[in-house]
């Protein structure tokens, strides 16, 4: 086999608490069922699935202040466990759950130093309470991580940002709200939209959104699942038409596994409650496949 062959950590977090929509909890298990860990040794990986992080069950709580604090508590467990996994050597695969479990994956991964970032989403996640339409936290992870946001959140872990703008590529937009496209307009983060992706096709933008990352030793991919268009999956959080296509997605997997440095990744807003036949989760394990070194030959 020629690809880098690692200790891989599955780790669970069922939260659904970012946003309105029910059923991505069950995430975690969708992709259990579709037979994610068997799928991945046998590309060679070793593999220990370290069960679910805890998180608070929506009934169980008030529902105001959208759930601030139960999210923050979810992702400090998450930020601990994945800054564990990898001072073990081991590379952590976080399964959502909705996209605010971010600001701990991400938090964990660059506890001992920068790391590149590749958002594959239809969203930027860029909103604050202040500019968000709905107030939901899962719209925001990406401005948290940025530092901007409610403070239980942005010093979540360490006090202060966890990314810079030079840290993050964007790939596959094309749904923001407008101070969004201010925020966008405004940073150096890389940006590309699902525009780009049809003008200059996805090998091209892939190789790009990697150049501008290549002041990082290690990446880390998170893999909104809405990215991809809502025909071939159709149990996500927040569809969109327009997106990736199946064979786009797996290139940009396919193209970030050659270039060597990942070294974490996450899988986020699945909804097998709106699915059909766990068809979209099929699809991600198969993206995660591509990702972790799978090849046509």
């Amino acid at each position: 086999m020629s690809h880098k062959l690692h200790h891989i950590h599955l780790i669970g977090v069922p939260m659904d608490l970012g946003q309105n929509l029910r059923g991505v909890d069950v995430g975690p298990s969708a992709l259990r069922y579709a037979g994610i860990a068997d799928r991945l040794r046998s590309l060679g990986h070793s593999v220990e699935d370290l069960g679910n992080i805890h998180t608070s069950h929506r009934d169980s709580l008030s529902s105001n202040a959208n759930y601030v604090q139960p999210i923050r508590d979810t992702c400090a467990l998450l930020y601990e466990t994945v800054r564990q996994s990898l001072a073990k050597g081991a590379f952590p695969l976080i399964m959502g759950g909705d996209h605010s479990i971010s600001i701990g994956s991400i938090g964990g991964t660059t506890h001992h130093g920068p790391k590149g970032v590749l958002w594959i989403d239809a969203h930027a996640d860029c909103n604050t309470p202040e500019s968000s339409p709905s107030g939901n936290i899962h719209g925001m992870p990406l401005a948290v991580l940025r530092g901007h946001g409610p403070d239980q959140l942005t010093d979540l872990g360490r006090l202060g940002p966890k990314l810079q703008s030079k840290d993050v590529v964007l790939i596959a937009l094309r749904d923001l709200d407008l101070d969004e496209r201010r925020v966008l307009n405004a940073s150096k983060m890389g940006i590309y939209t699902m525009r780009d992706i049809d003008e200059r096709g996805i090998a091209d933008v892939t190789r790009s959104a990697l150049a501008q990352l290549q002041h990082h030793h290690s990446l880390h991919v998170s893999f909104d699942v809405d990215s991809i268009d809502p025909h071939f999956a159709p149990g996500v959080g927040t569809p969109i038409e327009g997106g990736l296509q199946p064979r786009e997605a797996h290139l940009i997997m396919e193209l970030i596994a050659e270039d060597g440095r990942l070294s974490s990744a996450e899988i986020v807003e699945i909804n097998p409650i709106i699915d059909k036949q766990n068809k979209t989760a099929e699809l991600a394990v198969g993206l995660v496949e591509s990702l972790m070194g799978k090849t046509i030959l």
